[in-house]
């Protein structure tokens, strides 16, 4: 069977007589993020993940033992972490990543080198299927995050005189690692977050796929040589490392963000420090343990890809700290704010990409085969927790009704159930505070004059699951409308002219993504152009969501501004200095100026 272990002990460690591992005090201590686990009941077992962690105090769910309803072999787990190190004797050995315990179920196995128990509070992970514990995830505090920073920036030092085609191979074999755990690690996914098994295993194939990018990348960044206007003169530009790049990621994307990060940081020479969602701690310590191998495989210090699992204070130290040459925050717009004036306060480097509140419009011209299955999938996919997810559809008036019959027959097809169930395409919401806000949009929704055509309750099963929902009679200024709701709500809006459309589309704070459905080429070009659609993301006749990695991924206004994965988002992860040399005997001086 396929595995992850999450979390095991140093070979020449001990086990107690009650299962429970007990590291002897060595520079390899190990580490991970799960402090109580068990199994939890789960209607249909995930494929190819079975969670063996150890349990020091087996609860009542014991009987659940019994059941041998497995969810995927995670691991044996005895100390997980949430701040990830190195290799032995290496710069970056003893990085924190937090500590787990449990029960074995099997021999231990490798520690993740370098890491130490965390010392920071215990929280909990669920499964949004069931809302039954995962696991007990013990965080990094402020002493570990102190810690793993001093131990990447003597990382970086190492990382960075390795040459860039030299630096993209390691980031190949990071690329076949992840391949080789595909299954499993998008299993995790669904288990951890939420979204559907297809979508887990997608999320990871983003990442591989951006390895593949960033390998020929490697061999391909650089300035220009420009002609100098000096006689003896070479104009060049360099472009170096910014040195330790932060990366703070969302729950809804627990390995794509940081892989988009990761993978191209990398290959341009800097050393990456991962904080992800408390909620995710399980997919950040599986994925930093598939990296740290190959590190150390390569005898290379593991801590130039860090780990910090924690809540807020770590994110506050991240955007307050100078060390930190360049942080990627990916979040709300609330709290992106927040970090980009604590970076912006320090004279620092973000890269932010916040909301969306994405629309599709659909023109007379529209082909109605390419609408339905396109509005559906933007709309619904992984719950309407994508930040390009579509939460508005403009339809012209003359085909408004058509439309929305052909929609809400739609939904009413979409097959709900478990995660990891191949046969689902709609899973849960990811939290039972996110079943809240879906409630209070929809009912806000109808005291502003809204129809729910389709939807808008909670599905009466276990987990955090509500019904894919379709709003109509809403103006396309209503408060709710501009607001930007984290679920599987579609406000469906008519519209009369190509300017007020476009113009609608461009009203809200956010400019992530943008779509329009049309045959018209004058229409498409007006669309791309200058008094067109103002988002970082400007489709025409196909979803608002599913970007591939070889653009510039971002948006503009409330969304941020930044720009990641494909195209020249390189630039971002470095610094460039405009050099002149003089390998003349003169020194004439530029724009002809005669200092004598």
């Amino acid at each position: 069977m396929d595995r992850i272990d999450l979390v095991t002990c140093t070979e020449n460690s001990s086990s107690s007589s009650n299962g429970t591992c007990h590291s002897p005090v060595s520079s390899t201590c190990c580490l991970a993020p799960v402090t109580r686990a068990w199994l939890c009941p789960l209607a249909t077992p995930p494929p190819s993940i079975q969670i063996l962690i150890d349990i020091d105090e087996v609860p009542s769910q014991s009987s659940l033992l019994e059941k041998k309803q497995s969810v995927g072999r995670l691991g044996t787990a005895h100390r997980p972490s949430c701040a990830a190190g190195a290799g032995r004797g290496r710069p970056g050995q003893g990085a924190r990543l937090g500590s787990v315990r449990g029960a074995r179920s099997g021999p231990a196995r490798g520690p993740l080198k370098g890491a130490r128990p965390g010392r920071g509070q215990v929280v909990t992970t669920y499964c949004p299927a069931n809302n039954e514990p995962i696991a007990s995830v013990r965080q990094g505090n402020l002493e570990d995050y102190e810690e793993t920073v001093k131990k990447a920036k003597e990382a970086w030092k190492v990382w960075a005189d390795i040459p860039a085609p030299k630096r993209g191979e390691i980031v190949r074999q990071i690329g076949d690692a992840l391949r080789q755990k595909i299954k499993v690690l998008g299993s995790l996914v669904s288990l951890e977050m939420g979204k559907i098994f297809v979508e887990g295993v997608g999320e990871v194939q983003e990442y591989v796929d951006v390895c593949d990018y960033a390998v020929g990348l490697s061999r391909m960044i650089g300035g220009p040589i420009l002609p100098s206007e000096r006689p003896g003169h070479a104009l060049i530009e360099q472009w170096n490392p910014v040195g330790l790049v932060g990366v703070i990621t969302a729950f809804n994307f627990p390995v794509a963000v940081y892989g988009w990060n990761s993978a191209i940081a990398m290959i341009c020479g800097n050393a990456c420090l991962w904080k992800g969602a408390p909620t995710t701690s399980l997919v950040s310590v599986a994925v930093t343990k598939i990296i740290a191998k190959v590190l150390e495989d390569n005898k290379l210090p593991g801590a130039i890809c860090s780990l910090v699992c924690g809540g807020a204070d770590i994110g506050t130290a991240m955007a307050r700290d100078e060390r930190m040459d360049l942080l990627s925050f990916t979040g709300s717009t609330k709290v992106g704010k927040q970090v980009a004036l604590m970076v912006q306060e320090r004279f620092g480097r973000s890269l932010l990409e916040l909301g969306g509140n994405n629309a599709i419009i659909v023109f007379e011209d529209a082909d109605l085969n390419l609408v339905i299955p396109s509005a559906l999938f933007a709309a619904v996919g992984t719950a309407g927790q994508r930040c390009t997810t579509a939460r508005r559809l403009f339809l012209h008036e003359s085909i408004h009704d058509e439309v929305v019959a052909k929609l809400a027959k739609a939904y009413a097809q979409v097959r709900i159930g478990d995660p990891w169930d191949s046969d689902t395409l709609y899973g849960p919401l990811h939290t039972k505070e996110a079943v809240k806000m879906f409630l209070d949009a929809v009912e806000q929704a109808k005291q502003q004059g809204g129809s729910v055509v389709c939807g808008g309750k909670v599905i009466n099963r276990p987990g955090n699951y509500v019904e894919p929902t379709i709003v109509t009679g809403l103006p396309h200024n209503a408060p709710i409308v501009h607001t930007e709701t984290f679920a599987p709500i579609l406000y469906v809006l008519k519209f009369k002219e190509e300017e007020e459309v476009f113009a609608w589309n461009n009203e809200v704070k956010q400019g992530l993504s943008s779509s329009i459905f049309t045959k018209d080429l004058g229409r498409i070009f007006r669309w791309l152009g200058p008094k067109g659609s103002d988002c970082g993301i400007v489709n025409v006749n196909i979803p608002t969501s599913g970007a591939e990695i070889g653009g510039a991924f971002g948006g503009e206004k409330h969304t941020g501004g930044g720009r990641e994965s494909g195209s020249d988002s390189w630039k971002l992860y470095m610094r460039r200095s405009t050099c002149t040399i003089n390998y003349s005997k003169d020194l004439p001086l530029a724009q002809g100026i005669k200092f004598q």
